[in-house]
């Protein structure tokens, strides 16, 4: 039995009151509850990002205003989900918004919160599949999973085709957690305008007021920019490593 995160109970999610005889429910119920709701969502790092901190590359190059908004986000992680309160990103492509936002997502794991983490196109995809015959969940209970975990990380909002299917999905899922008080995290490549048209004005309205303002990070793709040192000249390159081309005229 897992102890219990508030240093309350026995572990069970109860605390028994000897003189009236009764069990009341742990502060840490309702975690215990969404976590076991959560328990078959992705709610993994994934590999690439496992290492990342506030400390390192990339994040220690970036945009210091949003890191200190992420920073300020991290060191009230409790009071920010205990409110409903996410954070999104918003920004070109290669630019920090994933990093950024597995480093809040870890963090969460790391305090022991339930975490389910989706690319959207990802999410649609497991949605569609609860109409298959073969299916273990169906779509209310896959649903009532998403609406339960207490940080819900959708990276790529605005990267699926547009559909009514899409649109009411999506609206449903932001939606429930805006009335439950459930914080979400986002990352869009789409500028307000253009998400609008994409994802549709209620969802938009929604995000905004659970999360604010989106953190702005724009400019070259970090992918791209990485460098291959080369040797001094006249010395052999090693086996294998690519050769500089001449610039253009």
């Amino acid at each position: 039995m897992a102890a219990c995160p508030d240093g309350r109970c026995d572990g069970s999610g109860f605390l028994y009151d000897e003189a009236t005889r009764r069990a009341r429910d742990c502060t840490c119920r309702p975690r215990r509850l969404a976590r076991r709701k959560a328990r078959k969502l992705a709610g993994v790092i994934p590999r690439r990002y496992q290492g990342v901190s506030f400390d390192r590359a990339p994040v220690t190059s970036m945009n210091p205003h949003v890191v200190r908004e992420v920073r300020r986000y991290v060191d009230t992680l409790e009071q920010r989900l205990e409110e409903g309160r996410g954070i999104w990103f918003v920004g070109d492509v290669g630019t920090g918004k994933t990093t950024l936002a597995m480093l809040i997502s870890a963090e969460a794991l790391r305090h022991g919160h339930s975490v389910a983490i989706y690319s959207l196109p990802r999410l649609l995809g497991l949605l569609r599949e609860t109409f298959n015959d073969e299916s273990e969940a169906s779509l209310s209970s896959l649903l009532d999973r998403l609406a339960a975990v207490e940080l819900l990380h959708i990276d790529d909002v605005g990267a699926e085709q547009t559909s009514p299917w899409v649109l009411e999905q999506l609206y449903t899922i932001v939606n429930t957690r805006y009335e439950d008080r459930r914080a979400m995290l986002v990352t869009t490549n789409l500028d307000d305008a253009a998400l609008r048209e994409q994802i549709g004005e209620r969802t938009v309205s929604r995000l905004v007021e659970m999360c604010g303002d989106p953190l702005p990070l724009f400019g070259a793709d970090r992918r791209m920019e990485a460098e291959i040192a080369l040797p001094d000249e006249g010395e052999p390159l090693p086996y294998g490593a690519p050769r500089a081309r001449p610039l253009a005229s």
